[in-house]
């Protein structure tokens, strides 16, 4: 499946470049530690100005899914998951992406993932996948 490039602007480039060394990066608070997505310019907890991009574990939870079954675009064939995933880092924190490597028949709220990424022109597009056994540790 190819992925559409996302648009790169100075607000969310780094979001979308960041999975080039494997690495997940979301907006945080230098002042509070609160962490934001979609990035903002200032800290929904404490208003705070200065906000740098730090990695995170990629560990994460399925919070909701759907199963899209109609060709939206010619490159990406139904059907595939579209999921709101979690992260482990913080209560409410939460992407909307893919799930891959997943039977939606075997999916469950609290379905613990891992992110895993799909380059899209200049981007790193952050999907999910279940967590095998052997990343369970």
């Amino acid at each position: 499946m190819t992925r559409v490039a996302p648009p790169l602007t100075e607000r969310t480039a780094p979001f979308w470049t960041s999975g080039a060394d494997g690495l997940l990066r979301i907006l945080r608070c230098d002042g509070c530690g609160h962490y934001q997505h979609p990035p903002q310019p200032v800290c929904p907890a404490c208003h705070c100005a200065s906000l740098s991009w730090q990695p995170v574990s990629g560990r994460g939870s399925v919070w909701s899914w759907t199963v899209n079954r109609y060709q939206w675009i010619p490159s990406m064939p139904p059907p595939y998951v579209v999921a709101e995933i979690e992260l482990a880092e913080q209560p409410g924190l939460r992407l909307l992406t893919n799930l891959v490597d997943a039977d939606p028949a075997s999916l469950r709220v609290g379905t613990e993932v891992t992110v895993c990424f799909a380059k899209a022109g200049d981007a790193f597009v952050p999907l999910f996948r279940p967590l095998a056994d052997d990343d369970q540790g």
